[in-house]
């Protein structure tokens, strides 16, 4: 006896008692509770914008996989370092003057250096003391990008480079010749050379700490020795420049917190009120096309000239 398969068709009725159930399974069942408060809304919208927060910090984390005591502090470094070092620029109009050795071992300033180098030149500050801090201040924490560089590669490269283009600059780098990545170390200081991207490149590579270090060192003496120049030859009239920098510290100390402090805000208004005006345009822009749509449908419509009329026009002719 041959046994019949089970019909696997359904009618119409059939498909109408799946649907509810099929709309259980997909997760679209309709909100049993009815239309959303305003608070509820905003409870879900808030809900929404911080786990697109977290996937946005997850996709820019450096590391791959779950982060390790080692990532953590490394990360900390690298916020906390650079914060740091933000964090003393008021205080360099206070500080140029009165210890500006101190100023070039700490920061590595361009401007400390070069005021060290004038008070050298009228014989109160060793010129070679001066060359030494500077060198020391600029490449002090060049280890740290050339650690990040060795341990999180491309992720690291991603993080401090969000321009395509520097991307691209640093694979090319780091396919090319291991001496051009030399090269680029030793020339990391030259003003509007991307420092930070080469020098974690450089521990991307592999380039030894110890090579990495010389290379760094040389590139700091000779961009230390270009300013210690200028500021020795400005002798007297550099240190007069400095001295009159000095009677005005505290306004210029003043004036930088103000900026660093008001700058974002003033920013993020500008930024808040040329969106606005976009938005504002973008609505008028809207309502405009959709008055000259109207206008067009109303005299469509007024064109239009129905039959039955014309037939009564050309009975009253007749």
């Amino acid at each position: 006896m041959t046994t019949q398969p089970h019909s696997t068709s359904t009618g119409p009725g059939d498909t109408d008692a799946a649907a509810p159930e099929a709309d259980e399974a997909s997760g679209a069942a309709p909100d049993a509770d009815g239309p959303l408060t305003p608070e509820e809304r905003q409870r879900r919208e808030k809900e929404r914008k911080e786990e697109e927060a977290r996937a946005a910090l997850r996709a820019i984390k450096p590391w791959e996989g779950k982060a390790t005591r080692q990532d953590k502090a490394l990360l900390a470094a690298f916020i906390v370092i650079p914060a740091f070092f933000l964090a003393l620029t008021p205080l360099k109009p206070l500080l140029i003057a009165d210890h500006p050795v101190g100023l070039a071992m700490v920061t590595g300033s361009n401007a400390a250096i070069g005021a060290a180098s004038a008070f050298a030149r009228i014989g109160e500050i060793p010129l070679w003391l001066v060359l030494c801090a500077g060198v020391f201040g600029k490449i002090k924490v060049d280890w740290l990008f050339w650690w990040l560089g060795r341990r999180w590669g491309r992720g690291i490269v991603n993080l401090i480079t969000p321009s395509e283009r520097a991307r691209r600059l640093a694979d090319r780098v780091r396919e090319a010749n291991p001496w051009w990545i030399r090269l680029a170390v030793l020339v990391s200081y030259v003003p509007g050379v991307p420092a930070a991207l080469f020098l974690v490149v450089a521990g991307w590579t592999g380039m030894r700490l110890r090579t990495f270090m010389l290379l760094d060192a040389c590139g700091a003496l000779l961009m230390t020795g270009v300013v210690a120049a200028a500021g020795y030859a400005s002798g007297q009239a550099g240190v007069d420049i400095i001295l009159t920098v000095d009677r005005y510290a505290l306004w210029i100390t003043l004036a930088l917190i103000f900026a660093m402090a008001f700058a974002p805000v003033i920013r993020q208004n500008l930024r808040a009120k040329a969106d606005e005006r976009a938005r504002a345009k973008n609505a008028a822009d809207a309502k405009d096309a959709k008055d000259a749509k109207n206008g067009n449908d109303a005299k469509d419509g007024n064109d239009a000239t129905d039959p039955n009329e014309v037939k009564a026009a050309a009975g009253d002719a007749s």
